[in-house]
């Protein structure tokens, strides 16, 4: 949550109001989030020195606005550019085509073929699980059960596909950078 926040703050500062609004209105299509899981990753990344918090007073109340810092701009890139190594892939890789717009063009296309390749990856082990599920021989009590199971496995195979097929088209869509010709 702190680098989808980080992205966000990079748009713009914002109170923890603001970016609570902006999870709701977007974000949580992808990323469910509270007002308190904001609030302690604000925290995290303040004690990181990722963001600072500056106070106003508006209408007698005490406001504060969260910035982004040097370090924690640098720490968004980082984890943008890095390989999806764990996590649930989807909201990761949503998270990060969500934000795609702040980074350079050259460095969008890396990203996007990461997440294909890592949700190809995800799918063949999902294949190779559901082909071992398929031979088994179950015991007749148990084939209600383990219909359920592998409808929900199904559904994961699919929801894969689907993954590897739009992040595919993305990434061919993405349109590399022309580098600047010379004055004539």
């Amino acid at each position: 949550m702190g680098n989808v926040i980080l992205g966000l703050l990079i748009i713009s500062p914002a109170t923890l109001y603001a970016l609570n609004k902006l999870f709701e209105q977007g974000i949580s299509l992808f990323y469910s989030a509270s007002l308190g899981s904001i609030r302690s990753a604000l925290t995290v990344l303040l004690d990181r020195g990722h963001v600072t918090v500056a106070e106003s007073v508006d209408n007698g109340r005490t406001k504060k606005t969260y910035a982004i810092t040097d370090a924690g701009r640098a720490a968004f890139i980082e984890w943008m550019l890095a390989p999806i190594a764990s996590g649930n892939l989807e909201t990761i890789a949503l998270s990060k085509l969500y934000l795609l717009g702040l980074l350079p063009a050259d460095a969008r296309a890396g990203i996007l073929e990461d997440i294909t390749a890592r949700t190809a990856r995800d799918l063949a082990q999902l294949e190779q699980l559901a082909g071992m599920l398929d031979s088994l021989e179950l015991p007749l009590e148990y084939r209600e059960i383990f219909r359920y199971q592998r409808l929900t496995l199904e559904y994961g195979l699919m929801s894969h596909r689907a993954g590897r097929e739009f992040f595919a088209r993305v990434s061919a869509e993405e349109v590399p950078p022309t580098p600047p010709t010379a004055p004539r």
